[in-house]
């Protein structure tokens, strides 16, 4: 009966369409006279109902009421139904005025007949449509089968996330509650089912501690939504969200498409408010060179700047495979925007020149560096000549070729750097400050922590881990990180690099910072497993180079707020150009020799505030 449900004919549907309206007009005719036919009336009743029939049947043919998947019947076919029957009556109504006014004077029709066989035949077939559709839902998904679903938002959203449950059979739930934060729906039902005030969440929860939670409202501030996801991994339970109607498919809801809340959803934070207005002009007619543009952050830059009006994207990167790949996107999502894709290496001097020269950037974002401190820490020859040498190269050939900004993508390992990486980006920082100097080009650093789902980033690896089983692996039970979303970070990058007049270290609001142990266990328990029987946090002790916190600010550093709440200046002591030049040029020639202790003895000198830390450069901080 299943199959025959589901796989029923137009044809069939339609023939029982028009068995609906036979019955109608009998109906009607029984109600009209008190179910007492007058003989009169009846002898004109074969040719009313055949005049009704052929009505009816060509209104629904034109009309192709028939068509609908019965067992989805939604309301757009209800109210289909009712227009086309409403338009058969209409028929009827001409048709007695007709009769009355130009042939015999008689109505055709009884106008009761015309009203009473108008409602019951809406009734009645909206009434099948709708008895069929609960019983194929009934047998797909026997009660007895289903999982219980918690809904979060008595609103749109949360509707059309129930409707999606019900229409698709082989996903075994049932709405058992909504919750919602108005208290004008609490105590209130929608199709069935009771809204609850979100103060009872723990109760419910308790209530039906199988159940999911579907959080459906797309403007929930990320505070509430954060603290409704730990309150529901407080008792256990699995999380789902609705995405964005932009991620639906032709407009339409899918389960598969409510997806299970990630950890980037419980960190993030409220959505930035971008300031377009001086980024836009900023950026207007403009040549933007980014460097490391195939990187987390570089490639993110991409899609953000090539949404302005510029003149020309160039795209650099040494890593071939990921560059392809955002060529690709590129040409997908922009079209025929004037992209150039160049493989090179930052640190070929020659290369690098012959690309100012032939493209002539006026914007320069940099993100090219390697950033991996523990891999940095075993090569700091590498560290140097690429995140130190590469970007004195392009900060000389910037000012060479009158670059009208320079923005450096610098990060939190800077301050106080324990790590060679670290320190790296610091005497790049210094660099650049000091370049400022001349005349010309304008050199702006923008300087964050970590950023969610970046390469080499802490989430990947922890959700590698989950995969395999475990065990966790945290370095030490105390270490904090601060973090922003890939987005968030880029956004900031861009109004700072707008605002900046050159000179200044823009610093981010990166919020509260989080314990790397608190982030472990809610990443083990949004898997739905439990810490301590179905998988292990193991601590391995602090890597070379790592510190336990992170800073954003030196203590020399004194901020000044922004326009924007979340973007601070820090203003540092000045750097002599010339004598920074001489000692960056020793540190370079150095590297060279790939002797580790005499290329991080050089980095401290330059940036006294380079201590080691778990490092066998440690000595060198003995020795001072």
């Amino acid at each position: 009966m299943f199959r025959t449900i589901k796989n029923t004919p137009r044809i069939v549907i339609l023939i029982i369409d028009m068995f609906i309206v036979v019955a109608s007009v009998v109906l009607a005719y029984l109600l009209r006279f008190n179910f007492s036919i007058p003989e009169v009336e009846m002898d004109v009743f074969p040719k009313v109902l055949a005049y009704i029939v052929l009505v009816r049947m060509i209104s629904f043919l034109i009309g192709r009421t028939y068509v609908g998947i019965i067992r989805y019947t939604s309301t757009e076919d209800v109210i289909r139904i009712f227009l086309v029957i409403f338009s058969g009556s209409l028929v009827f109504v001409l048709t007695n005025l007709i009769t009355f006014y130009g042939v015999n004077g008689l109505f055709f029709i009884p106008f009761s007949i015309i009203i009473i066989d108008f409602i019951t035949t809406v009734l009645i077939m909206t009434a099948f449509r709708i008895v069929v559709k609960v019983a194929y839902m009934e047998m797909a998904t026997p009660s007895g089968e289903r999982s219980d679903i918690i809904i979060f938002g008595a609103g749109k959203a949360g509707l059309i996330a129930k409707r999606t449950l019900d229409k698709d059979p082989g996903i075994n739930y049932r709405v058992v509650a909504f919750v919602d934060d108005k208290p004008g729906k609490v105590g209130k039902k929608m199709e069935g089912v009771s809204i609850y005030a979100s103060k009872r969440l723990a109760d419910l929860l308790v209530r039906w501690p199988g159940a999911q939670f579907i959080i459906s409202p797309q403007n929930l501030p990320q505070s509430r939504r954060q603290e409704i996801i730990e309150t529901c991994l407080e008792h256990n339970i699995k999380v789902l969200n609705v995405p964005p109607v932009s991620q639906w498919i032709n407009g339409e809801l899918s389960f598969k498409q409510i997806r299970q809340v990630k950890i980037e959803d419980l960190l993030g934070r409220d959505v930035i408010q971008l300031d377009k207005e001086p980024v836009s002009k900023d950026l207007a007619g403009r040549n933007v060179l980014i460097t490391g543009a195939s990187g987390s952050i570089g490639s993110e830059i991409v899609r953000q700047v090539a949404g302005y009006a510029i003149n020309k994207l160039i795209l650099l990167d040494q890593a071939e495979s990921p560059l392809f790949l955002l060529e690709l996107e590129c040409a997908e999502k922009f079209g025929t925007k004037d992209i150039e894709i160049i493989v090179a290496d930052i640190c070929d001097e020659e290369r690098m020149e012959q690309i100012f020269q032939t493209f002539k950037p006026q914007l320069i974002y940099h993100a090219a560096a390697y950033k991996h401190v523990p891999m940095m820490e075993a090569n700091p020859s590498e560290a140097v000549r690429t995140n130190v040498f590469g970007t004195s190269l392009l900060a000389n050939l910037a000012v060479r070729f009158k670059v009208e900004k320079f923005i450096m993508i610098s990060t939190d390992k800077a301050v106080k750097p324990t790590s060679v990486m670290g320190a790296s980006k610091r005497i790049a920082e210094m660099y650049t400050q000091a370049m400022n100097s001349k005349n010309g080009t304008r050199f702006i650093t923008t300087r964050f922590g970590n950023v969610l789902g970046s390469n080499g980033s802490v989430i990947p690896l922890f959700r590698d881990q989950i995969s395999k089983g475990g065990p966790v692996t945290v370095t030490h039970p105390e270490i904090t990180r601060y973090f922003m979303t890939i987005p968030e970070a880029c956004q900031l990058v861009l109004e700072a690099g707008a605002m900046g007049k050159g000179g200044e270290i823009f610093i981010f609001d990166m919020g509260q910072s989080i314990k790397i142990v608190d982030l472990a266990k809610k990443m083990i328990m949004l898997s739905g497993l439990t810490l301590g029987s179905d998988i292990q946090i193991k601590y391995t002790g602090l890597r070379p180079g790592e510190k336990l916190y992170e800073e954003l600010l030196n203590d020399e550093e004194n901020t000044l707020p922004t326009h924007h709440p979340q973007i601070m200046i820090a203003r540092e002591r000045g750097f002599d150009l010339e004598t920074l030049s001489v000692k960056v040029k020793e540190l370079i020639a150095f590297s060279d020799s790939m002797d580790g202790l005499s290329i991080v003895k050089k980095m401290k000198e330059i940036a006294p505030e380079f201590k080691s830390r778990n490092s066998v450069y440690e000595q060198l901080d003995t020795e001072e």
